[in-house]
């Protein structure tokens, strides 16, 4: 993995903290047990992208809100080796850039290994989403729609609608992910690696 490694369970910790919630009123909120969470936020479990958007979600923060460690600013360089990301069930998800003044997009590099996907949870969330296929190959379901994506294939959808990818071939698949929305004028959240 190229990225570095990043303990998220500590940031969502202290968010449902500032927020004044209990594990249980945040389990209730979000659909996870309160031993997911309890987990996660010990760092003993990584939360899988769907897990992410479901917390966020909950907790009324954009996804990259678990992934920073500066402030916002007006121009965002990220080096290869630095990506800040977490893993899980067989998704790797990189964040190519946050902490941008007035952020209006959330970019991922996905790594999907074979047979991994998260086709027993679809996923809604606000916003807009943005997927192109680098390399490998995935399924993506939108709605009651499939779409065989190959390396060079793109995809743009309102994800309101439900939806969920997942990785058939035998070798790892590595997609460009683009979250686009808002949440009260700043941008928008939540939801992808639970398999």
């Amino acid at each position: 993995m190229a990225q570095s490694t990043l303990n998220v369970g500590p940031r969502i910790r202290a968010i449902r903290e500032q927020r004044k919630l209990s594990l249980r009123a945040l389990a209730e909120r979000c659909d996870l047990s309160i031993n997911a969470i309890s987990l996660i936020e010990r760092g003993e479990n990584s939360p899988t992208v769907s897990s992410l958007h479901t917390l966020a979600n909950a907790l009324g923060v954009k996804i990259t809100d678990f992934f920073e460690e500066t402030h916002e600013q007006a121009i965002v360089f990220v080096p290869h080796g630095q990506r800040l990301g977490t893993q899980g069930n067989g998704l790797v998800m990189e964040s190519l850039g946050l902490g941008l003044h007035n952020q209006q997009l959330e970019p991922f590099l996905v790594t999907v290994e074979p047979r991994a996907g998260g086709a027993s949870q679809p996923i809604s969330h606000p916003g807009q989403e943005f997927v192109y296929c680098l390399s490998g190959a995935v399924e993506y379901h939108v709605g009651s729609q499939t779409y065989a994506m190959q390396p060079g294939d793109s995809l743009l959808f309102d994800a309101t609608q439900p939806h969920y990818f997942c990785n058939l071939g035998e070798i790892a698949a590595e997609l460009l992910l683009v979250f686009q929305g808002f949440e009260g004028g700043i941008l928008a959240r939540n939801r992808h690696l639970e398999t």
